[in-house]
């Protein structure tokens, strides 16, 4: 099964995932980028993106073209495991890049 940047690379999609961890977290960043290829980013106290965005846990930011936020989907509630999930995801966000 392909991972959802590996679907949207193949079809030649402009579309870049990247992971941004919570501070506090960063003794599991080795573990979480093993044998992973995407951008994996560590936020710290000078930014604190988590606080300023409003994350909670397991949340995708769904960013346009222009950064502008498009939508929150959040994997603890929309389990990636469920084909349906993933398509969901995934529909969405090509959905932006047709209508950009």
């Amino acid at each position: 099964m392909n991972t959802l940047q590996e679907t949207f690379q193949a079809s030649e999609l402009p579309i870049q995932i990247l992971g941004v961890n919570g501070i506090g977290y960063e003794a599991g960043n080795e573990r979480v980028t093993e044998e992973r290829s995407i951008p994996w980013l560590q936020d710290v106290e000078a930014v604190d993106a988590w606080s300023s965005w409003e994350v909670a846990y397991r949340d995708v930011y769904v960013l346009d073209q222009r950064g502008q936020l498009r939508f929150i989907y959040n994997l603890t509630t929309h389990d990636l495991s469920n084909p349906d999930n993933m398509d969901t995801l995934s529909e969405a966000i090509i959905g932006l890049v047709d209508t950009e």
